[in-house]
C-alpha cells in the first residue's frame, strides 16, 4: 500500500521562497520612486494653488527646487523632470524616467508624465 504525500516538498518551498523575495526586492526597489513622485505631484499642486497667478516660471522651478529639498527629495531636480510654461495660465508638464537596477543586468523603468495647469490647482480648493 502507497501513503499518500501530504504537504508541499522541499522544491516547491524553496521556489515559493525564491518567488517571495523577487517580489520584496521589486518592491523595495519600486516604492521609493513612486513616493517621491507622489510628493511632486502634491508640491506642484500646492504650489500652483498658493502662487500667484503672474508668477513666472523661474521663480516657480526655484521655489519647486525648495520645496523638494524640504521633502528630501534630492536625486530629482525640477527643472530636469518639468517645463513651466506661461501663456494664459501657468502649464506645467512633468515628465521623466527612473532607472533602478534590479538584477544582473535587469533594470526596472518607471516612466512619470502628468501635466497641471493653475486654473485646475486653484479651482480643486
Amino acid at each position: 500500500m502507497r501513503k499518500s504525500q501530504q504537504g508541499a516538498s522541499y522544491i516547491a518551498v524553496l521556489f515559493g521562497v525564491i518567488l517571495f523575495a523577487i517580489a520584496v526586492k521589486a518592491a523595495v526597489a519600486i516604492w521609493p520612486v513612486y513616493w517621491d513622485d507622489k510628493i511632486i505631484d502634491t508640491q506642484i499642486k500646492g504650489l500652483l494653488k498658493d502662487s500667484p497667478e503672474n508668477i513666472s516660471p523661474t521663480k516657480f522651478y526655484n521655489q519647486m527646487d525648495q520645496r523638494l529639498e524640504m521633502n528630501n527629495v534630492r536625486e530629482i531636480h525640477f527643472k530636469d523632470i518639468a517645463l513651466v510654461t506661461y501663456k494664459n495660465d501657468l502649464l506645467v508638464k512633468k515628465k521623466y524616467e527612473v532607472r533602478k537596477p534590479f538584477m544582473f543586468n535587469v533594470s526596472l523603468v518607471m516612466t512619470f508624465e502628468k501635466t497641471f495647469d493653475q486654473k485646475s490647482a486653484k479651482q480643486a480648493e
